[in-house]
């Protein structure tokens, strides 16, 4: 039996012959956001050259600006699919190399290797880890949405090995025995700079900071809204964190005290996140911390897990709700901005929760085009979705709505409650007229 050494240097590769591995018809899996293997990656457009063609390759927040998804050049060769829109995704826009894969975080990888299995296709892999212990274990260090499921599902594995990812646990340790080639790369781990906000942001953190009780635990996103809540809940107590993405602001909870997880009911006194992204201070705080437990998507963001956890709370963002309470969140009108993540996980696992709340937060107003080219403002609470919008979440599973004017209970109303709470919480400028639309269509 060759030691673990032995097979280390046997797997290792250099990126061009890493991707020669990848064979006509595969389906392609990438590690999600800040794990995504960029040297692979900047590079498998390459395996057009050798005649590979009719791979499926499907990202999820894809960081890279990459040829792959850039120029449909390659689309005999990849097809670019994304579960999460990122960047590149939305500058290709409609082109005929791309598409959305609608998903909810927790079954993502579940639907797509069903579909796979269907065509009777091979799977790979292709993310990073950080590099091998004594013991012959790496680390997927920043995610394992769906990266270790896809391994025990028995994909082909190609990884980066890089020194610059922080090394964590739980679900991310990796045996080199399950691992079919590396390739050992050195760059910088892919990197955000520390979250900003604006008043508005912290207009609605302050009301949602309101409602937070001591010994909640939290799950946050990304952008200026969770920026700014994370700075209002530093003179909270016992707060726990069960949460998708683990953020620069958790790290600032932590050491203020705010964060110490003595109330959770899963992993006490542990941080339980599925990815990270951030700048270079949380990869430093999440490298060896025993403290931070990195656990699969389909376990960390299933509705029934969440609910578990005592005071659960979930804040996400939307881009426009109607008087409903549908959630546009993902898409402006029929165009694909961004992916449902796990909004729907989320919101429906906090309110299974004994004292648990969700949020769904919006500025109340947006600045577009008009006609004439001008940038005008409109209201984001709306009587109706844009025609061909995606409804990320659905009425049926809105609890509280906040803009910068204020906070709106929709869990448990009638339609007519929620249009007149609604209207109290949208931009004054808009008001009557949204009173107007709500008796035309005779909501109120």
């Amino acid at each position: 039996m060759s030691t673990i050494q032995e097979q280390y240097s046997q797997k290792k590769k250099t990126t061009a012959e890493a991707l020669e591995l990848i064979e006509s018809g595969d389906v392609i899996i990438t590690g999600l956001g800040a794990a995504e293997p960029v040297e692979l990656l900047n590079n498998i457009h390459t395996i057009a050259q050798r005649g590979v063609k009719g791979c499926d390759l499907t990202s999820c927040l894809p960081v890279g600006m990459y040829d792959y998804i850039l120029k449909p050049d390659y689309a005999d060769s990849i097809f670019a699919n994304s579960w999460f829109y990122g960047a590149a995704s939305r500058k290709a826009g409609a082109a005929p190399n791309t598409s959305h894969v609608p998903q909810r975080l927790s079954l993502a990888f579940k639907k797509r290797n069903f579909a796979r299995k269907q065509d009777g296709r091979r799977l790979v892999l292709l993310t990073s880890c950080s590099p091998m212990d004594e013991h012959g274990y790496l680390s997927l260090s920043l995610s394992v949405t769906y990266e270790r499921e896809a391994i025990d599902e028995g994909a082909f594995v190609i990884v980066e090995v890089n020194p610059n990812l922080p090394r964590t646990f739980g679900d991310a340790t990796v045996h080199i025995s399950e691992i079919d080639a590396l390739v050992e790369v050195d760059y910088p781990a892919t990197a955000i700079p520390e979250g900003t906000f604006t008043d508005k942001d912290k207009a609605i953190a302050e009301y949602i900071a309101e409602r937070i009780e001591d010994g909640s635990t939290i799950q946050l996103g990304i952008g200026g809204i969770p920026n700014a809540l994370a700075a209002g809940l530093k003179g909270k107590r016992n707060l726990g964190i069960h949460t998708e993405m683990i953020t620069d602001g958790m790290v600032d909870l932590v050491e203020c005290g705010a964060v110490n997880g003595s109330m959770k009911t899963l992993y006490k006194h542990k941080i339980v996140g599925t990815f990270a992204m951030g700048s270079q201070k949380l990869y430093d705080f999440m490298d060896n911390n025993p403290s931070i437990v990195m656990k699969n998507g389909n376990w960390t963001n299933d509705p029934c897990v969440i609910g578990q956890n005592h005071k659960m709370v979930s804040i996400n963002t939307t881009m426009e709700i109607d008087f409903f309470g549908q959630c546009a969140s993902e898409a402006i009108g029929p165009v694909q901005f961004s992916g449902t993540g796990g909004q729907a996980d989320t919101a429906i696992g906090a309110q299974r929760s004994v004292g648990g709340k969700s949020f769904i937060a919006l500025y109340s107003t947006a600045n577009v085009k008009n006609e004439n080219g001008d940038r005008v403002p409109i209201s984001k609470i709306v009587p109706l979705l844009k025609p061909g919008s995606v409804v990320s979440l659905s009425r049926n599973d809105v609890d509280y709505v906040v803009t910068e004017y204020g906070i709106a209970s929709l869990q448990g109303r009638s339609v007519k409650e929620r249009v007149e709470r609604l209207i109290a919480i949208a931009h004054p400028d808009f008001r009557e007229e949204l009173r107007f639309e709500a008796k035309k269509q005779t909501y109120y």
